[in-house]
Parts: C-alpha cells; sequence; structure tokens
C-alpha cells in the first residue's frame, strides 16, 4: 500500500464525510441564523427558543435526504472493500 493510495482512501473519506454531513449542517445554520434575527427583531432573549425549530429542521432533512446520505456512504464503503484485495499487496 502506497502512501499515494492512502492519501487517496482518505481524500474520498473527507469528500464523503463533508459531503453527507453539509445538508444538516447547513439547514441548522440557516434556522439559527433566522431564529436569531426573529429574537432581535422581537428583543425575544430565550435561549431555548432556537433549539426546538434546530431539531425539527434537522429531523425534517434528515427524513428528507437520510436516503441519500446512506447511499452516499454505502457507496464509499462498498468501494472500499471492493478494491480491498488491492490495498494489502
Amino acid at each position: 500500500m502506497t502512501v499515494d493510495l492512502v492519501t487517496q482512501i482518505m481524500a474520498d473519506a473527507m469528500y464523503t464525510v463533508l459531503i453527507t454531513a453539509l445538508p444538516p449542517l447547513l439547514i441548522s445554520m440557516v434556522v439559527g441564523l433566522l431564529v436569531s434575527i426573529f429574537q432581535t427583531v422581537t428583543s425575544i432573549q430565550e435561549q431555548t427558543l432556537t433549539f426546538v425549530p434546530k431539531l425539527l429542521a434537522i429531523f425534517l432533512v434528515l427524513m428528507i435526504g437520510g436516503g441519500w446520505m446512506l447511499n452516499n456512504m454505502i457507496t464509499f464503503m462498498v468501494n472500499l472493500w471492493s478494491d480491498f484485495s488491492v490495498y494489502i499487496h
């Protein structure tokens, strides 16, 4: 197993993690920003107000895009395991 091969595997793994984690993180960030703007406009300074909308938004993203996210991870693992004989030489 060469250094180039290990580097390629790590790059593919990081890309898969980034692409898979990006939708929930982006939605959480957007919802948090919108709730913060709402709190600023209405002068409501309740700390727990951001928790429920973020939780619901992430839950919806996981329900809608969960199959795609799981398919991304499965595809990466299948590719990794199918090339296993190349890695042990």
